[in-house]
Order: structure tokens, then C-alpha cells, then sequence
């Protein structure tokens, strides 16, 4: 049988004292991480509850504007451009089931035969449209979208590879003008349809008239303010 005298007993309770202290001072590190992980967690949920009643509301308030936009065309009579704001003078039209408005310049407007660039430093008819958006639909995202004939492009041949490439430079021109003017660089995107969506036929030279446009669609049901954060 073997004796441990009482000299070494002391250290050795002294070790093991040290140890449970230093695996007590281990725990409480981990708890209060974990407190501080649980009620960032916490906090992070309830804010995304806010956002998402917050949305709530606003798809809410959006659908009560394209529900009444509706009862104005349907029942009251009134023409899409006259409902919407943008006035008789344009060409509106409103899809309640898409929740858009597309309010459409032909581009002997805007453009020159084959080029991109606006005729002129302002134009009337963006600014008129500008205000509207300004005063009725300030915080929807607006698409602005080019489209052409089928007509292949000869006197400007060597700027644009086809009438794709026209249109999206067209379109981004027309977009460049509205965040030049007021609207939001993340309200606005910019495509090119070229001659794939026609409007009317080709075969003539009215159709093809109808078919070289510039839209510029209101999403009423998008808007960059509501788009929920990562």
C-alpha cells in the first residue's frame, strides 16, 4: 500500500480546483456567446417580421390603386392614359392582372433612322412622363424596353450588329434620361426586344411604324423599396 503525505495532497487539490475554475470560466465564455448569438438572432427575426408586415401593407395599398385604376377604366369609362395620369395625349395601356402601365413613344420621337442617341438634349414628352411618375408612382420600378421592325439596318450597319443591339441601346438612352431627371439608377432597368414582340405586322409600312417603339412600363406591384434584404 502506497502513502501520499499530506505536502503533495495540496498541490494536487490545488490543480484540480484550478481545472474545475478553468472549465467553470470555459462554460460561462460559451453561454454568454451564445446569449449574444440568441438575441442577435432575436433581434434579426423580429425585424424581418416588421419588413414582412410592412410589405404586407404595401402590396396591400398597391392592389386597393390597380383595383381602382380598374373601376375607373371598366365602369367609369375613363381611357387608360386619362386613369393612369399620364393624360390622352398618350399612348397607355394598363394590364390590372400584371399590375403594369406601358405608356409607349414611337421612336420617330425620340430617334433618328438607326441611331440611338435622343434627338435632342430634352424632349417634351419624357419630361411629361417623368413628371407623372414623379407625382403618382415615385417609388415603382420602371422597365424600359426598345423594340423594332424586321427591317434589316443599312445606313448605320456598321454601328450595331442587328436590331437586338439597336433596340437595347435605345432603350438605354431612354433609361439614361430618367435617372438623369429625378428617378432612382435602382428603379430602372433597360432591355432590348429588338423585332421578336411585334405589335402589328410587318407586311406594311404602318405596321412597321407601330412596331419601332420605345415602352416604358410602370410595375405596380414592384417597387425597389420593397425588396427584402439578404
Amino acid at each position: 500500500m502506497q502513502f501520499v503525505s499530506r505536502k503533495s495532497v495540496v498541490p494536487l487539490v490545488c490543480l484540480v480546483a484550478l481545472a474545475l475554475m478553468s472549465g467553470c470560466t470555459d462554460y460561462k465564455k460559451k453561454y454568454d456567446y451564445l446569449n449574444v448569438e440568441h438575441q442577435n438572432l432575436k433581434g434579426r427575426f423580429e425585424n424581418l417580421e416588421g419588413e414582412r408586415q410592412q410589405l404586407a401593407d404595401r402590396i396591400a395599398q398597391d392592389q386597393q390603386t390597380i383595383d381602382e385604376l380598374r373601376r375607373q377604366i371598366e365602369e367609369l369609362n375613363k381611357t387608360p392614359a386619362d386613369a393612369t395620369g399620364f393624360g390622352d395625349g398618350y399612348d397607355v395601356a394598363f394590364d390590372a392582372t400584371a399590375g403594369t402601365i406601358t405608356v409607349t413613344l414611337p421612336n420617330t420621337i425620340l430617334f433618328e433612322s438607326g441611331k440611338a442617341a435622343l434627338k435632342n438634349a430634352t424632349s417634351s414628352e419624357l419630361d411629361h412622363i417623368l413628371g407623372v411618375i414623379k407625382q403618382k408612382y415615385a417609388d415603382k420600378d420602371i422597365d424600359v424596353v426598345g423594340h423594332t421592325d424586321t427591317d434589316p439596318i443599312v445606313k448605320t450597319k456598321d454601328l450595331w450588329k442587328d436590331n437586338l443591339e439597336l433596340s437595347a441601346q435605345r432603350a438605354l438612352s431612354v433609361a439614361r434620361y430618367l435617372t438623369a431627371h429625378g428617378i432612382a439608377d435602382k428603379q430602372v432597368r433597360a432591355a432590348g426586344c429588338g423585332s421578336a414582340r411585334p405589335v402589328a405586322s410587318n407586311a406594311s409600312a404602318v405596321g412597321k411604324a407601330k412596331n419601332r417603339r420605345v415602352e416604358i412600363i410602370v410595375n405596380m406591384r414592384r417597387a425597389a423599396s420593397q425588396k427584402p434584404q439578404a
